[in-house]
């Protein structure tokens, strides 16, 4: 699943792609919504809130797409040539000079004024306007048995973080991703730590949490199948939580110790 740092790059080029701009034509392309037409709608910018991406146009609508596993927009001069299978695109919006595709992702139009009804149950974005460190901790601190690294997923405490980020700040933290929070010895060093990484990843195409640019070294832990960056340890691969939503995790049982 994407990351936040990706989600608010998808924004900002959607936005800088789209806004201001009159639509010409938008195509749904999900049965919900095959009837619905923006034709003639300005849009007035695109915001990203954790993983959502909220589009909205001068007539009081709001396009509120979710990128999921596989989702992408993508953003080119009207005429150019689909760098994917048609028949993945969700939604298409095109102005005089621009055209704008959704392919896989999952999206809904609601009221502007409801956007709330959509995202209000979001923790604090770490890369928002609204973030707040306090809130974020009080919420993940409301269930303290819970394993961090699931913890860290859920968007409810804090907006933001995705699988790498989950293994990687649990790696940083030198906690295994199934201590609980309770037993996480410096919860606000975590959190601060997640939002130093996510701000210094955001306009960057390629995301490092080690500082080392060279390819094979720019992450600690996550997708690695070989030793420990830092002490030589055979990585560990499992899958970690809830039945349905169980997600690749990947940790150094030596720098990683199992807490409480």
């Amino acid at each position: 699943m994407p990351e936040g740092d990706t989600v608010y790059q998808t924004a900002k080029r959607l936005d800088k792609s789209l806004t201001g701009q009159v639509l010409t034509s938008s195509d749904f392309r999900i049965p919900s919504l095959a009837t619905s037409d923006l034709t003639g709608a300005t849009v007035t910018g695109t915001i990203s809130r954790g993983k959502h991406l909220l589009t909205r146009f001068d007539n009081g609508i709001t396009l509120h797409t979710h990128l999921k596993m596989e989702g992408i927009w993508h953003t080119h001069p009207l005429g150019t040539r689909w760098k994917r299978p048609g028949h993945t695109a969700r939604v298409v919006l095109r102005t005089a000079t621009t055209e704008a595709v959704g392919f896989q992702v999952v999206l809904d139009l609601v009221r502007t004024g409801k956007e709330n009804d959509l995202v209000g149950h979001l923790g604090p974005d770490l890369l928002g306007p609204d973030w707040d460190a306090e809130v974020a901790l009080e919420r993940l601190r409301a269930d303290p048995g819970v394993p961090v690294g699931d913890a860290l997923l859920d968007q409810r405490n804090l907006a933001g973080i995705g699988n790498e980020y989950k293994a990687e700040l649990c790696f940083l933290a030198h906690v295994d991703p199934l201590t609980p929070v309770g037993a996480v010895p410096d919860l606000p060093a975590l959190v601060d730590r997640a939002k130093r990484l996510l701000e210094a990843n955001k306009d960057s195409y390629t995301r490092n949490t080690t500082g080392d640019s060279r390819r094979g070294y720019r992450l600690w832990v996550y997708g690695r199948r070989g030793p420990c960056l830092r002490c030589g340890t055979a990585i560990v691969k499992a899958d970690q939580g809830p039945p349905g939503r169980m997600r690749p995790t990947y940790w150094c049982p030596t720098c990683q110790p199992l807490l409480g």
